[in-house]
């Protein structure tokens, strides 16, 4: 049995965490915020794939405490990747890996470059999950995962930590290029999640009932397509309309980015709009509508 911490105790980190516990793995959270009420009341997650309570979870408030793991589960967001050495290297031994759940791109290049890229993995979580207060998470759509190594190719530490999510009723592929993996979920987040934000911050379902919500919607995938191609990925244009569909019966559904942009946090505007659309410009596509919808996005998030 391997013994983790995460990093990031949000929605994300805590319902994954919590399933990799509930199925009797040694999980340690590091927690700042929520470290007093999920102490003493354990951690509550209400699941479409059935609700579970962990009344006594292993937490600390800081790194030092959490002590020395094999794998390092990153889930906070981008915006606080400056503190990434800090936080993480207290908890690693000369065998610990590091296996980040963010959004968007340079996430694993940046944790490559403080640790190595073979020490480094990375997920993508297809998921409708929101934290909605201290313990208590929320969980209403989806939950595979699609983990990958750095470094393209299938190897036996990367099946042995998804045999662990899998064992932990978590559905997990293995993502052969971990990079063609994080454009398909660009393809939901870099529209739904930025529309959110400049239709005045709204949710999926009010953006979708709005006059040309879905054509714009549609549009942006296009031009995600477009992007990953330039970068040698070729996405099935089904893979865009299969995203799409699965958006309706989600109904009133708000995107991360949306809730953090509403209440006024930091919003990872680098990770999942900036850092996309500097790559497929430099690989030579022309992705005007990308190009515009970060424009916006970073006029109205520059604090």
């Amino acid at each position: 049995m391997k013994s983790s911490a995460i990093v990031g105790a949000g929605a994300v980190g805590s319902y994954y965490g919590g399933r990799l516990a509930e199925a009797g793995n040694d999980v340690r959270f590091l927690l700042r915020s929520d470290f007093q009420e999920v102490s003493e009341r354990g951690l509550i997650v209400e699941s479409i794939h059935g609700d579970f309570h962990l009344p006594k979870v292993t937490c600390a408030q800081t790194p030092e405490e959490i002590g020395k793991v094999d794998v390092v589960i990153v889930a906070w967001k981008t915006t606080a990747n400056e503190h990434l050495e800090k936080v993480i290297s207290p908890m690693m031994h000369e065998n610990s890996v590091v296996l980040t759940l963010q959004n968007g791109l340079g996430n694993v290049e940046a944790i490559s470059e403080i640790f190595g890229a073979d020490r480094v993995l990375g997920a993508l979580c297809f998921v409708c999950i929101n934290r909605i207060e201290s313990g208590l998470i929320r969980h209403t759509g989806g939950g595979p995962i699609s983990m990958g190594e750095a470094t393209p190719g299938i190897t036996p530490r990367l099946q042995e930590l998804a045999s662990l999510f899998q064992k932990a009723k978590v559905t997990c592929d293995l993502a052969p290029d971990l990079s063609e993996a994080q454009w398909r979920k660009l393809v939901w987040n870099i529209p739904f999640n930025g529309l959110c934000i400049t239709e005045g911050g709204i949710d999926t379902e009010v953006l979708l009932a709005l006059p040309d919500g879905e054509k714009k919607v549609v549009a942006l995938m296009d031009e995600v397509l477009i992007a990953a191609s330039a970068l040698g990925h070729e996405i099935e244009p089904a893979y865009a309309e299969y995203q799409l569909k699965r958006t309706y019966p989600m109904g009133p559904y708000r995107p991360s980015s949306m809730i953090d942009f509403v209440e006024g946090r930091e919003v990872e505007v680098e990770a999942i709009w900036g850092e996309p659309l500097r790559r497929a410009q430099a690989a030579g596509a022309k992705i005007p509508l990308m190009e515009g919808l970060y424009r916006e996005i970073k006029k109205l998030t520059d604090l």
